[in-house]
């Protein structure tokens, strides 16, 4: 049960600090699969010779 339940607004503020340190984990790895899909459209198709 949550009889113990207890409101303190200071706890969100000290959650802050984690909670921008996760954000910031999620913006390096999208930054990251952004970078490697960029490079992947950028690298040139291997053709093969038309036979003649």
């Amino acid at each position: 049960m949550l009889i113990n339940l207890k409101w303190d607004p200071m706890q969100f503020i000290y959650n802050l600090k984690y909670m921008g340190i996760g954000l910031l984990g999620i913006f390096i790895v999208i930054g990251i699969i952004i970078g490697a899909t960029v490079l992947l459209t950028r690298t040139p198709e291997k053709k093969d010779k038309p036979e003649e």
